[in-house]
């Protein structure tokens, strides 16, 4: 369609520390905050994506997507979605199963 537009990176800011998608070293020991939650073993980095836009000098933040929310980003998960065991092996609990994998909760 002969679009163009700017890709750009976060490499070497501290945009991602700022979106809460980096950790600093403290927040690896002690424990931070992702997609609004507490985590307490963050690693350095974990997922995320944003989308901004320029329009008359200012910018809009327009989108954020982290944990599940970016997974249509990485084809890896869109393969295993299609396998026969699908993502087994999470240990995240959010983590969706298969249907008789979930205990039986009282109604």
């Amino acid at each position: 369609m002969g679009w163009r537009f700017p890709w750009v990176s976060c490499l070497g800011s501290e945009f991602n520390f700022d979106f809460g998608a980096s950790f600093t070293e403290e927040q690896q020991r002690n424990g931070a905050e992702y997609d609004y939650a507490p985590i307490e073993d963050p690693g350095d980095e974990l997922h995320a994506f944003s989308a901004f836009a320029l329009e008359d000098g200012a910018i809009y933040h327009t989108y954020s997507a982290c944990h599940r929310g970016t997974d249509a980003l990485n084809p890896t998960w869109q393969l295993l979605d299609r396998a026969p065991n699908g993502r087994e092996g999470s240990n995240d609990p959010d983590w969706p199963r298969r249907s008789d994998d979930y205990t039986a909760t009282p109604a």
